[in-house]
């Protein structure tokens, strides 16, 4: 036994810096400092074989602050949780959602030991709303709605985000039932933001060759997938498609991304829910 009794409560984090790693591969192509040389090597293979590799990581992240900054200004939300959150970056969900109101609270769920080790700098809450970081799966929905019920107020209505994470559950079913039980936690007007690869052979392609790199497998989803998992919610205008049609910032949007999404709503009879 170690002489620190702290060493059994708080073992020294396994980074494994010689192994490519999902967040620290993002922050890469994000363009991001926090990252390894195994990292960039994936990001740069990846970018070789998938053209579209940056933009559908810089997409994502700007419909992250798109969807944030509508569902807190246009619709009153207060409530977010954002599970997979990765890495922190420019304009963190609580840095756009509390931008607009001082008093949202935000929760953030991820189990990679990297994110874990920049916690911190999701929890710069204002003094008037609340910020919280959970450390465990999102395949593990009882431990993640328990620890954030301590933060948020499961009884009036949240924001679930699912940026980019979906795909790590590579069974479609499976994937469906996670996102349903997810929902089915939450109060009536609450909220889905949704997004991931939409499948396609050259998508199916590049995913297989992140998966044989020794990381995460992550795999795209079909449309009908997509949908799926928001069965019983209600998708307004513009429905499911690439995420950077969603309300784009100025005219003449981007060439469309692979990266697929949409924002859905919990019924509650109001109007928020197809507005």
């Amino acid at each position: 036994m170690s002489d620190n009794p702290q060493a059994s409560v708080n073992p020294p984090l396994d980074l494994q810096p010689h192994k490519p790693h999902s967040a620290r591969f993002w922050n890469y192509l994000l363009g991001g400092k926090d990252h390894y040389p195994a990292d960039q090597a994936l990001g740069e293979q990846m970018k070789d074989e998938f053209a579209g590799a940056v933009d559908l990581a810089r997409s994502t992240r700007a419909f992250l602050g798109r969807t944030v900054r509508y569902l807190t200004a246009e619709k009153g939300y207060r409530q977010f949780l954002d599970v997979g959150t990765g890495l922190p970056t420019a304009d963190n969900t609580h840095e756009v959602a509390q931008r607009v109101a001082p008093d949202a609270r935000i929760v953030y769920v991820d189990n990679d030991p990297i994110v874990l080790a920049h916690a911190r700098a999701l929890l710069n809450s204002t003094p008037e709303g609340d910020t919280d970081y959970v450390d465990a799966d999102l395949n593990d929905v009882d431990t993640v709605m328990a620890a954030a019920s301590e933060t948020l107020d499961l009884d009036e209505p949240v924001v679930l985000m699912l940026m980019a994470v979906i795909g790590h559950v590579t069974d479609p079913g499976e994937a469906i039932a996670l996102v349903q039980n997810y929902m089915s936690r939450l109060a009536p007007g609450s909220a889905l933001v949704m997004c991931t690869t939409l499948s396609s052979p050259e998508i199916d392609a590049a995913n297989r060759a992140y998966a044989e790199s020794g990381t995460q497998p992550y795999v795209a989803s079909s449309a009908e997938t997509m949908l799926a998992m928001a069965d019983g919610l209600i998708i307004p205008d513009p429905g499911l498609g690439p995420i950077n049609r969603w309300h784009p910032d100025e005219a003449g949007a981007d060439p469309d991304t692979q990266q697929y999404g949409y924002i859905a709503y919990k019924p509650d009879g109001s109007e928020r829910e197809v507005s």
